[in-house]
């Protein structure tokens, strides 16, 4: 934006509050500047003089719009937003809340101490958040640098006085872990986590490490951490502007708005008046810095006389709306007067458009790099964003931007980081888990123990079965286990050894899975065979379409679009499943489709579950196809008969291009449609068998869409790639910022605050609560507690009409509190409901909880969920568990690795049909996925690829991870599946480097435990079916189909003559072992294998141990 900063800095005034912005103290106020014109001058003076910044802001919208546009001024500057904490929070005592925003916080905090250049924009609310004073916070913070003496114990003991929980492995901010010499932090203040390395009492290396490898990534020379909690804060509390440095700048924009916005704040919430700091202490907060209020009004600033006061004239740009003839002429106009005009538009491709469209209208403009000086002869177009354009008189100056001429422009999203949420395989096996043993059945797994067989330590997985059964697992055949699935809660029944009911299970599931197998294959073939419509490419005006999409697309949506398109594009018909959780731009991609389709011609289909969906579909249809052709309409309870009738007359004459109903559009005796060409169904697994069928017949030859928010587990999407066409969209829309979470006692005071704090804001609340025999019971209660709340009751018992009644007036906002059972998971985006409570939480599982959460922060402000539950009931075991893992996920929010079973069989049971929910619970769901794999490859006569049988190793040496290297049972278990799935031996020194790295340098018996999985890596391939140590002798046994060559095996008998017998018959070879090979066996067996594989001189270099 360099052309710009240029141009704007010739105006005397703009060169005035530059001045005033790189001033050393002292107050001023600046007026008549609005919108974008105010951010641009604002960003010119930064890129000027840049400095810590603070802008505080009355309003998300003007928030959020400042955002925008200082990223397009200014990118490559760190923009930051201080998060809103909750007031309340400190007032009622929770057994566990939210950490994420007071984290963000802290971070935001921590780089203004630190004087970064950088610009902070916040929100009145999160500015006079009481929190702790900045010498508290320099006292708190913990600096470490690499060659300081620290000490283990008083770094442990630091990390949790400054609030940070020690876990068994770091998986989120806010933990630490501690292992021998090592200790893994997680600072609030950085994005990822670090690995401290002690040697004795001193600090040896300080790493950065990648939270998914858990591998170091880079050195650093030191490390600060900030305190979490504010538990050690004894200081009194200051507003955050004392974290700004000197000569610092603060901007007040509209001082009158956010002064109003903090009185109403205090109003809202009289409980936490006492977190909260007044106007007048942020003003003096703010007087030790650079202070400019920005008003677009001459206005008196409550508390403060400015040193100085100027005006700016600035115009803003009427916008031309697609208009270009209007343009044309204002252009003309502009460059006749010798104004300087710079049009700043998104892209390269829309900067030449836009040339060629001035040419065409003999408009002189020319598309120019940044930085380039304008020229008053000519129209210099640059790519640039900007939300509105504005005209500066006196400096000749016009900028106009896309949305000034195009009459929009597409919000750029802060994307955010894939979650780590959706466990892609389960492998993550804690002792007490059932696990499922590919030939014993379903098990517990009790964890790993090390055992002393014939004098020499091994470990094994210690697996307790039906009745007294017990078995030991060896670790190299760590691969044989599978974690067992079932649905959330469900404790299966444990398999008897050497019983038959395992095997039937089996053979059960496996022939379920090959009728589902054939079904698909049917109907995939029977499709690929029929013809249907071959529907046009894109064209412009399908461009323009998708340009008026007010967002960035993610590049899942981009993707599931083009896949979509390529498929319409086809002659024959589409059947395309598109899976997306809530809220992750489905709806869009639908709204494409249904377009193109239109384009052509072709009437469309939307079939959704509910007539409250179907409104809100409607609505959101009607809104998006605004100002272009096809015309929307909806068939549903809310109309009535004469409104119906007329829109069913105007389907079959083709008025009505696309149509929005419930499964009333099915009966094809009254809906007639003129040429339908694609049908769109939403949430497919809500309707019932009868209405699947009535979809299939409505769909014969026609291209669908089906699209569900039940994710679709990973291993189920690679075991059906064969059968059904998918598109997932996994990435999250723009980051929102986390929905502040408190797992409380069920208190009355406590429920009734929540309540009418949300009230006076003018929100609305969900209240979950369970049981529908007492839910009247409950409406008293709260009726009682909040007498002035109107409360709308909704239970699945109730007729579906008065149901649909109910959550449309909730929707509309005729009640304050909707009381409901769990329905509310896949109910309405009400975006004026922004507090949901559940009652008795610890009764429900985790990915519930995980929807029912979702269910609020769909809007700019600060959303809340309280978890309650009920304080002096004996818990039971699972239920203890569930709220331990209720209060993790409250805390850790979005970082936690949400358990996602209960929708991975629900996802499976969707699609596969309801009836294999039974089979899927007696194999476990990984098991099942491996079944129906092999089945649709059988049926579509792949060859199955040929299974090596793992060699089976039998030698006397201590093998194993000793406690004193790995202690955890987890990481124990983990390392042993690595260690189990390494297939290459070239892959065995960068699997050292990472033990190293995490654990330290490994023991001798995990060396033996390597060269052991390297021995059996040359067995595998060499086709050597088992390696057993004799006390004479070692037998290598040859399988079947041996590799091995005749002339390397003649070779390894002329160099070991008599010791070396060849045994054809029973295909084994017998070496005698000399007392020198017995002493290191493992050196000894590595390199005959070697020479096995053509590397002769192996048996003659020296070698190093491990080697």
């Amino acid at each position: 934006m360099d052309t710009l900063f240029r141009a704007l800095g010739e105006d005397a005034s703009v060169r005035k509050i530059q001045e005033l912005f790189a001033g050393e103290g002292g107050t001023s106020l600046v007026y008549g500047l609005s919108g974008s014109q105010k951010h641009a001058v604002y960003a010119a003076a930064y890129a000027a003089a840049p400095r810590p910044t603070v802008i505080i802001v009355h309003s998300r919208e003007s928030l959020e719009d400042w955002r925008e546009d200082l990223a397009g001024l200014l990118p490559q500057v760190t923009v930051l937003e201080l998060p809103e904490v909750d007031a309340a929070g400190e007032v009622f005592r929770a057994a566990a809340s939210g950490r994420e925003r007071s984290a963000r916080r802290m971070d935001v905090l921590g780089r203004l101490v630190r004087g970064e250049q950088l610009i902070v924009l916040a929100l009145a609310g999160a500015a006079v958040a009481k929190g702790m004073s900045r010498s508290d916070f320099s006292r708190l913070s913990l600096r470490l640098g690499t060659g300081e003496a620290v000490g283990l114990a008083h770094l442990i003991e630091r990390l949790a006085g400054l609030g940070y929980e020690r876990v068994e492995e770091v998986e989120a901010m806010g933990q630490f872990s501690a292992r021998g010499g090592i200790v893994d932090v997680f600072p609030v203040n950085r994005t990822t986590p670090v690995r401290v390395e002690f040697f004795d009492e001193e600090i040896d290396s300080l790493r950065e490490y990648d939270l998914g490898t858990k591998r170091s990534v880079k050195s650093i020379g030191a490390l600060s951490i900030l305190p979490l909690a504010q538990a050690e804060a004894t200081g009194k509390p200051e507003p955050f502007l004392s974290y700004l440095s000197a000569e610092g700048t603060v901007i007040f924009d509209e001082p009158t708005r956010i002064r109003e916005a903090i009185r109403t704040l205090v109003k809202e919430n009289p409980d936490g008046k006492g977190q909260l700091f007044r106007w007048e202490d942020l003003l003096a907060a703010a007087e030790a810095h650079t202070v400019v209020f920005s008003a677009l009004m001459l206005q008196q600033v409550h508390g403060c006389t400015p040193d100085v006061t100027m005006s700016v004239t600035v115009t803003n740009m009427t916008p031309f709306q697609r208009q270009m003839d209007l343009l044309a002429s204002e252009l003309s106009r502009w460059l006749a007067a010798g104004e300087r005009v710079l049009a700043l538009v998104g892209t390269r491709e829309k900067a030449d458009g836009l040339r060629e469209l001035l040419a065409k209208r003999r408009i002189p403009s020319a598309v120019t790099e940044e930085g380039a000086a304008l020229d008053s002869r000519l129209v210099s177009v640059q790519v640039g964003r900007l939300l509105a354009g504005f005209e500066f008189a006196q400096d000749h100056l016009v900028v106009l931007t896309e949305k000034d001429i195009f009459g929009r422009v597409k919000r750029r999203l802060t994307a955010k980081a894939p979650d780590e949420e959706k466990i892609s395989h389960f492998r993550d096996i804690k002792p007490g888990d059932y696990v499922v043993h590919v030939n014993h059945g379903i098990g517990k797994y009790l964890g790993v123990v090390t055992l002393n067989v014939g004098g020499v330590h091994r470990d094994y997985l210690h697996i307790k079965y039906g009745g007294k059964d017990k078995l030991y697992v060896p670790t190299d055949q760590v691969h044989l286990l599978q974690k067992y699935i079932g649905a959330e809660g469900e404790v299966p029944r444990l398999s008897r050894m050497g019983g038959t009911e395992w095997v039937k299970a089996k053979a059960r599931a496996k022939k379920s899975v090959e009728d589902i197998a054939e079904k698909l294959i049917d109907i995939y073939a029977k499709r690929k065979q029929a013809t249907g419509y071959a529907f046009s490419p894109d064209d412009a005006s399908q461009r323009e379409f998708e340009d008026a999409f007010p967002y960035e697309e993610t590049a899942d949506q981009l993707r599931a679009i083009r896949e979509i398109k390529a498929d319409m594009e086809q002659p024959k018909p589409m059947d395309r499943l598109l899976c997306g959780d809530v809220g992750f731009g489905k709806t869009e991609v639908a709204i494409r489709a249904a377009y193109k389709a239109a384009l052509d011609g072709k009437q469309v289909a939307v079939l959704v579950p509910t007539t409250v969906l179907a409104q809100q579909h409607y609505q959101t249809f009607s809104q998006r196809f605004l100002g272009f052709l096809p015309t929307v309409d909806v068939i549903s309870r809310f109309r009535s008969a004469r409104e119906q009738k007329e829109t069913l007359a105007r389907v079959a004459s083709g008025e009505v291009d696309i149509l929005i109903g419930t499964h009333a559009i099915l009966n094809q005796r009254k809906v007639h449609f003129k040429d339908l060409g694609l049908l769109i169904v939403d949430e497919e697994q809500r309707f019932g068998v009868k209405q699947k069928d009535k979809i299939r017949s409505l769909a014969a030859g026609i291209d669908v869409l089906t699209l569900s928010a039940t994710p679709i587990p990973r291993t189920l999407h690679m075991s059906l790639v064969g059968a059904r066409d998918m598109s997932i969209i996994e990435t999250p829309p723009a980051e929102r910022f986390p929905v502040q979470t408190y797992v409380v006692e069920a208190r009355d005071d406590v429920m009734a605050g929540a309540i009418k704090r949300e009230l006076r804001r003018g929100g609305q609340v969900f209240f979950v609560y369970n049981r529908v025999m007492s839910i009247e019971a409950m409406r008293a209660r709260l009726a009682k507690l909040v007498p002035e709340a109107r409360i709308l009751v909704a239970h699945g018992q109730m007729p579906e009409e008065m149901l649909e009644r109910v959550m449309m007036d909730f929707y509309e906002g005729m009640g304050d509190i909707l009381l409901a059972t769990s329905i509310v998971e896949n109910g309405l985006d009400v975006a004026n409901a922004n507090t949901i409570i559940v009652y008795n939480a610890d009764h429900f599982g985790l990915s519930q909880l995980y929807q029912m959460r979702g269910r609020v922060g769909r809007s700019p402000r600060m959303a809340f969920a309280y978890f309650v539950y009920q304080a002096d009931k004996v818990l039971t075991e699972t239920a203890e568990k569930r709220l331990a893992a209720m209060k993790e996920f409250a805390e850790l929010g979005a970082g936690f690795k949400i358990a996602m079973r209960d929708l991975e069989i629900r996802g499976a049971g969707n699609l596969l049909g309801s009836q294999q929910h039974g089979h899927i619970a007696s194999v476990g769901f990984e098991m099942y996925c491996k079944l129906l794999e092999e089945a649709i490859a059988a049926l579509q006569q792949k060859k199955p690829p040929k299974v090596r049988l793992e060699p089976v190793i039998e030698i006397q040496t201590e093998a194993y991870i000793d406690g004193g290297y790995i202690s955890d049972a987890q990481h124990k278990l983990e390392i042993y599946q690595r260690i189990a799935a390494i297939r290459k031996n070239e892959e065995i020194p960068a699997f050292i480097d990472e033990l190293i790295d995490r654990f330290g340098e490994p023991t001798p018996g995990v060396m033996n435990l390597l060269a052991v999985t390297r021995i059996r890596n040359y067995a595998r391939e060499l086709g050597i079916a088992s390696i057993s140590e004799k006390p004479a002798f070692v037998e290598l046994r040859l399988t079947k189909e041996p590799t091995l060559s005749m002339e390397r095996l003649m070779q390894l008998k002329e160099r070991f003559g008599p010791n070396l017998t060849i045994l054809p018959q029973q295909g084994m070879l017998r070496l005698r072992l000399l007392p020198s090979y017995k002493k290191d066996i493992t050196n000894f067996l590595t390199r005959v294998l070697m020479a096995l594989a053509g590397d002769m001189e192996a048996l003659t270099r020296r070698t190093k141990k491990g080697a």
